[in-house]
């Protein structure tokens, strides 16, 4: 803890440096899940991206007291070491606790659990005067207005610096199970049956097509692997993707159960990240077969992935949003998605009906729900995720994604601010309770940060504003898709920072 109290002292410091000379800082944690452009000025940085240590673990208590900056599959190797796990896991390892909390975090267990701020009991944070504080749920009234407020705020009303989150007990397998699903509807009416069950702790979907799907339910269990029960894995380069190995098993129309390691599970996503990895193949022409997925595994999971991702380019040719739709409007949306994009897959992943509150401070939706308007909605959501290219011009790519953001609107939904935000900051505001969320801010000093709108608002990319023939190149570079593409693959096999802006001799 002394290390961790003279990391915070420092930080508090250099804050209070900011807040003294009334400039401008962000805070930089060393890498990002995001696809939006974004860079950092060294000068002007608070950098927590040494905190990145378990403190503790408490078999007792069932929690553990964690800094931002742990990754979630560091933070599940060293609970799972006394037998716990943390309630809901994210499914790419290297998601933060951090971002988790302040950002917008769901997996297949936030239908039971919430998003992963609902796991965080405590926080300490540096204000944006330098004051440490400290804000739990159970504070008194000040103090738990900070902790709320701190949900889906983006690093807005300070610095994260800790916090003290749940556990749950673990077993050594989850037990899942594939249901098949034949349109839309099914998918969703199966999906929430399964929630509504009582016996899952984990459920998601996929949609491979208009007419086919699976429903993903997992329990934990200590239950032996058999001939009934098989064991499957998905984190070794020889085991075949999540995604596929189930558009496999829907094909034969009948529910099929396997045992699956814990680990495996929880990160079953991280190679090939989701499917987006199939693109690549693609991009290259390099035939998708589970051979050269396994010959190309180093470059398959997502520590890789985003990195090649900011370096290429490829943010301006590929729709990546994830959106959480009120559940009776997602059969509506995916139609909308189907018709429009033509995208496949789609995943599908069951919200609590206290995650709006989690994602960026939005006001209330009390519009159409299930084609009516009943007051304010206060149901269960439903994630969609979106991910796949939009091979057009940039004006198309622009007009499409303004379309997607207008069908969101429509059917009260919102989008994870990870991805790219097209909103004009009048849009921005019918969706944000800018009230509520500036007295916030006003209230504990933090108005010299940079707010939500500031920090998603869709920028030009700085190669695009560089001028001289280093400028030139990387724009020429870019708009040739190989090039960019090897250029990313070269970037992220050499490594180094990607956020951070070189400073100039």
């Amino acid at each position: 803890m002394d290390t961790h109290r003279s990391a915070v002292a420092t930080i508090s410091d250099r804050v209070k440096h900011f807040y003294s000379t009334k400039t401008a800082f962000r805070v930089y944690h060393g890498s990002t899940n995001s696809t939006r452009h974004a860079d950092f000025d060294p000068s002007t940085i608070v950098d927590v991206s040494a905190l990145n240590n378990i403190l503790s673990i408490s078999p007792s208590t069932l929690t553990a007291t964690v800094e931002p900056n742990v990754p979630m599959h560091v933070l599940v190797r060293e609970t799972t070491k006394v037998g716990l796990l943390p309630p809901v896991v994210m499914e790419f390892p290297a998601i933060t606790v951090g971002g988790g909390f302040i950002g917008t975090a769901g997996e297949s267990s936030s239908f039971k659990h919430g998003f992963f701020d609902r796991t965080v009991v405590e926080a300490e944070v540096v204000l944006a005067n330098g004051d440490v504080v400290n804000a739990s749920e159970k504070g008194g009234h000040e103090e738990k207005g900070l902790f709320e407020g701190l949900r889906g705020s983006f690093g807005t009303l300070g610095v994260l610096t800790c916090v003290k989150m749940r556990l749950v007990e673990m077993r050594r397998f989850v037990q899942v199970s594939y249901l098949p699903v034949t349109s839309f509807e099914h998918a969703v009416q199966t999906l929430q049956e399964e929630t509504k069950r009582g016996e899952a702790d984990y459920v998601d979907g996929v949609l491979f097509a208009k007419d086919s799907g699976a429903i993903v339910t997992g329990r934990l269990t200590d239950k032996t692997p058999s001939s009934i029960l098989p064991l499957r894995r998905f984190s070794r380069p020889w085991d075949e993707w999540f995604w596929v190995h189930a558009k496999s098993l829907v094909s034969k129309a009948v529910m099929t159960t396997e045992l699956v390691p814990v680990d495996d599970y929880l990160f079953r996503y991280d190679r090939g990240a989701f499917w987006m990895g199939m693109y690549a193949y693609k991009h290259f022409m390099v035939p998708f077969t589970r051979l050269t997925r396994f010959l190309l595994d180093y470059f398959m999971h997502t520590r890789i992935m985003y990195h090649a991702l900011h370096a290429s380019g490829y943010t301006d040719q590929y729709i990546i949003q994830d959106i959480a739709l009120p559940a009776p409007n997602t059969e509506a949306f995916v139609q909308w998605v189907h018709e429009k994009l033509g995208l496949y897959p789609l995943w599908l992943c069951p919200l609590r009906n206290d995650g709006r509150s989690s994602m960026g401070h939005p006001q209330e939706f009390g519009g159409a729900v299930g084609g009516k308007v009943d007051g304010v909605y206060e149901g269960e959501y439903i994630n969609v995720g979106v991910w796949g290219p939009c091979p057009s011009s940039q004006t198309e790519y622009l007009r499409t994604n303004r379309e997607l953001e207008d069908k969101v609107r429509e059917l009260g939904g919102l989008k994870w601010l990870y991805g790219r935000v097209f909103y004009t900051e009048d849009e921005w505001w019918q969706i944000y309770d800018k009230t509520t969320y500036n007295s916030l801010r006003q209230k504990y000093n933090a108005t010299s940060l940079p707010t939500i709108w500031d920090k998603v608002k869709d920028r030009v990319e700085a190669n695009d504003a560089e001028s001289g023939l280093t400028g030139l190149l990387k724009r020429k570079m870019k708009r040739n898709g190989l090039l960019s593409g090897l250029y990313g693959i070269y970037k992220a096999v050499r490594g180094g920072d990607y956020i951070l802006k070189q400073k100039k001799a």
